[in-house]
């Protein structure tokens, strides 16, 4: 992996990042495809229609089904799929998170029961990489131990003592690993301490002294209020270093990406334009728009008269509001390109801004818009 800055504007960064598989311009925000497949889309939307270079898919779910070994005998992810850009592969972290009811974490790993077949797996800092080889990710995330907030000053503690841990056997593992079959796979620690700083500044020195590819702020956005997150985010950045990624986990809104652009964070990933895609939910330039509504029953107007989007170019709300109340799995795919349309497109403008030295200006443009 290559890593370059092309701009900083006070903390805000224009860089990219090359894999073997594309070049990919930050900030970024990589649509979640779980499956090895961003729900309702196809290959020709992500790549013609969206022109996406990375995108997300999750270590748990594959590993469970079809099995990373199947993947490994097409040759890994991008033959598997026919997806030829990047692969990001998050670590099965935040699945023991969000099924704690099944799950349950140790010093050298986290058990689970499979949410299929109540079948029990354990995943190791070792295992969980052994997966990600298979699926052959550009980049692969490390095990970590991701807890809820609030959470305790001795959980957070044993949350990033554990990360630590983790981390540092997951990046003697891949050098060997990488030795003996040269993969050109990157490897991204995750930093974890809650919303204390304290805690924060201790994962955040302990892993970057480490000989990772790349950094993430995991823990956030898992029930604390968005001004702490954005504080957490800005104090933990100014310990991270300047000429690696940083990438902020399962965040958010566009609000929440641009307050963590602001900060110096590079790249994102989020279900959130997809899943409030499906369920009426649409992001535009000036808000969001509820399409079940009545209102729009026969309204001619494009859900954003701002957009270019496939869907904003050759839709109205009237229809997608009829598609959506009937079901129709068309309405799926349409609100699901506008939303990540809108996603892409705000972080290239970002990025825009930056390069012009006006990110600040974009910035208030982007709240006043949303203030109309």
């Amino acid at each position: 992996m290559v890593f370059k800055i092309d701009s900083i504007d006070n903390k805000a960064r224009a860089c990219r990042l090359e894999t073997s598989h594309s070049t990919i311009k930050t900030p970024i925000f990589m649509p979640v495809g779980t499956a090895a497949s961003v729900k309702a889309l196809d290959n020709n939307d992500l790549l013609e229609i969206l022109k996406t270079d990375i995108i997300l898919a999750n270590t748990y779910h594959l590993y469970l089904r079809p099995g990373d070994k199947i993947i490994n005998e097409f040759g890994g992810l991008h033959n598997f799929t026919g997806y030829k850009k990047s692969f990001l592969t998050d670590s099965g972290g935040f699945q023991a998170f969000s099924l704690s009811d099944i799950s349950d974490a140790d010093e050298n790993g986290i058990v689970f029961k499979s949410h299929i077949d109540g079948s029990k797996h354990y995943f190791t800092p070792k295992k969980v990489l052994d997966i990600q080889y298979n699926l052959k990710s550009d980049i692969m995330m490390i095990l970590d131990d991701l807890i809820a907030l609030p959470a305790t000053k001795e959980r957070l503690k044993i949350s990033v003592e554990r990360t630590t841990k983790w981390a540092k056997e997951s990046i003697d593992y891949h050098k060997k690993m990488k030795n003996r079959e040269k993969n050109n796979q990157s490897i991204f620690a995750i930093i974890q301490g809650g919303i204390d700083f304290e805690f924060r500044k201790i994962s955040a020195t302990s892993l970057t002294s480490l000989d990772f590819d790349g950094f993430a702020i995991g823990g956030l956005s898992v029930g604390e209020e968005s001004q702490a997150m954005y504080d957490t985010v800005e104090f933990t950045t100014t310990f991270m270093p300047k000429e690696k990624p940083r990438y902020l986990m399962g965040v958010g809104t566009p609000e929440d990406i641009i307050e963590a652009i602001d900060r110096g964070v590079d790249m994102f990933d989020c279900v959130m334009p997809t899943r409030n895609a499906r369920n009426g939910t649409l992001f535009t330039s000036f808000g969001r728009v509820n399409i079940k509504a009545a209102k729009y029953r026969v309204d001619k107007t494009p859900i954003d008269e701002e957009c270019s989007c496939y869907t904003c170019q050759n839709y109205s709300k009237g229809y997608l509001n009829h598609l959506f109340k009937t079901k129709e799995l068309t309405y799926y795919r349409l609100s699901s390109i506008h939303n990540l349309h809108y996603y892409l497109n705000l972080v290239k403008d970002a990025r825009e801004a930056i390069l012009k030295k006006r990110f600040k200006v974009f910035k208030k443009e982007f709240y006043l818009k949303r203030a109309q």
